[in-house]
């Protein structure tokens, strides 16, 4: 399991109880283990904190607001996913206005991408 460091596990513990709506959304789905598949929120990685994990799959989902657009934002998010990559997790990006606009949508899209992370297992 990938862990945080040690002060990132109070901020994820804090982000836990303050999650967006498009990620209360999605955790109500997710934690149903669709396809079989376990999912973490809010889980504490290195120095980041991955909106949810699939380990199974080595998955990093990420929910993007608006502000992931602007500013330094796209340069953090591409430092962020490389130190995920580098220790080999895919990350995958969904924006928060198509989580709220479909949210079936986006836990089938997910979940999709988790099973492809990990072919050689059946998880339904």
């Amino acid at each position: 399991m990938l862990q945080g460091l040690k002060h990132v596990g109070g901020q994820a513990r804090s982000l836990r109880q303050d999650m967006s709506l498009p990620e209360v959304l999605l955790w109500r789905l997710l934690r149903q283990r669709p396809a079989g598949l376990k999912f973490r929120r809010q889980h504490p990685s290195g120095p980041y904190v991955a909106d949810f994990y699939c380990h199974e799959a080595r998955l990093i989902v990420e929910i993007d607001g608006e502000a992931h657009n602007f500013g330094d934002r796209p340069a953090r998010d591409a430092v962020r996913d490389c130190w995920f990559e580098a220790r080999g997790l895919t990350v995958f990006r969904l924006s928060a206005a198509d989580v709220l606009r479909n949210v079936d949508a986006a836990a089938d899209a997910i979940t999709c991408a988790a099973q492809v992370s990990c072919p050689g297992e059946d998880h339904r």
